[in-house]
């Protein structure tokens, strides 16, 4: 399928023309835009390029079943939490496979895989705090950080002015600092 026809429809216009009409052609050429993203992903935490290859195949069928459920509004970080929680498991899985003497062979990992864990953590708390900004701050806050526009896009996506969108990113910025800050330190007070 001849993509370059499609490069100038954006991501939210091919997943409404997808909940429009459940054509998974729609949905085939959003795939495509992301397939290096899903690889680079998959090769970041599997560390293997078979597996990775293998891995991007199962997140595009988890990816069809999965997408009727919601109503997407950032495709690609959407995507990318899809892939990276799939690695996860599947990282997960292979540890509590492994017999025991490979876990306890290999304790000079162990560090790295405990910062890997504490990053994941953290991650995890900022796509919840950002859920709990307000809808100003959460819609340019995204935009601006996950989907890497700059402060006019933003405006002239949402109408807010240049001032506006410096602002609630700013607060937004502020604010979520709090909030994961807020959840950092109540998981480490339930140890």
């Amino acid at each position: 399928m001849n993509n370059s026809q499609y490069q100038h429809i954006t991501d939210k216009d091919l997943l409404d023309k997808f909940y429009t009409d459940e054509d998974n052609k729609w949905l085939g050429i959003l795939l495509q835009r992301y397939t290096l993203l899903l690889l680079g992903t998959c090769m970041k935490y599997l560390k293997n390029e078979e597996e990775a290859k293998d891995s991007v195949q199962q997140i595009f069928l988890k990816v069809i079943v999965e997408v009727k459920k919601y109503k997407i509004e950032y495709f690609k970080s959407w995507l990318y939490m899809v892939a990276r929680n799939y690695c996860l498991m599947k990282l997960r899985d292979k540890n509590t496979i492994a017999p025991l003497e490979e876990n306890i062979s290999i304790p000079e990992e162990m560090p790295d895989n405990y910062e890997l864990m504490n990053k994941e953590k953290t991650f995890v708390y900022i796509e919840k705090s950002i859920q709990e900004l307000n809808e100003e701050q959460q819609k340019c806050v995204t935009l601006f950080y996950l989907n890497k526009k700059t402060y006019q896009e933003i405006s002239d996506n949402t109408g807010f002015t240049l001032m506006q969108v410096k602002s609630y990113i700013q607060n937004g910025k502020r604010n979520l600092k709090i909030l994961v800050t807020q959840k950092l330190n109540e998981k480490n007070e339930q140890y």
